[in-house]
């Protein structure tokens, strides 16, 4: 069991009981999934691209991502229909939990400047962060990157409410941003 997963059970579970009043143990808002998307736009003209983001966001979730394709023809963008652009990944269960851990407390303090992550939900306690560069994780060896790419990170819960979801990424490590930073 992950460190993150066994504090959820042990520490989290029981605080936001607590906190919003559940009277079933089912009702408390955990983690469902972590997305991790990129896209690689550059793909169109050099299709190495594609296979070292693949390799990136291997080494960096442990799972091998699937390339996403175009769903229509762009003129002005020069793509067509069914073109490899992107590749993401979803993580579930132990790596679900490892990935978390390490964006937290490895990952996102190695920021340049960092002063943390907005907390700005989707309304359904859903939250995504943007990261600029795959070069804070510390799997990635800085000399066998070819460019630097930005992600996406979507992260998943069961919340029904913003609040539930901030109050849970909160308890997990997430570093939001505080007042006066």
């Amino acid at each position: 069991m992950q460190r993150l997963q066994k504090r959820y059970q042990e520490e989290v579970h029981p605080q936001l009981m607590e906190d919003f009043g559940y009277q079933n143990m089912m009702e408390v808002p955990r983690l469902r999934k972590i997305v991790v998307n990129v896209g690689v736009g550059e793909a169109l003209e050099n299709a190495k691209a594609l296979d070292h983001t693949v390799q990136d966001i291997t080494t960096i979730t442990g799972q091998k991502p699937v390339v996403t394709r175009s769903r229509k023809s762009i003129a002005n963008f020069k793509l067509r229909e069914d073109r490899p652009i992107g590749v993401k990944v979803t993580l579930r269960g132990e790596r679900m939990w490892a990935f978390l851990d390490r964006l937290c407390n490895v990952a996102l303090p190695r920021q340049r400047d960092f002063r943390g992550v907005s907390d700005t939900l989707d309304g359904h306690g859903n939250f995504t962060l943007g990261l600029r560069e795959q070069l804070v994780f510390p799997e990635v060896d800085y000399d066998s990157i070819d460019k630097v790419r930005g992600m996406e990170i979507s992260i998943v819960t069961t919340a029904e409410t913003d609040e539930e979801g901030r109050r849970l990424l909160e308890l997990l490590g997430m570093p939001f941003r505080r007042p006066g930073w």
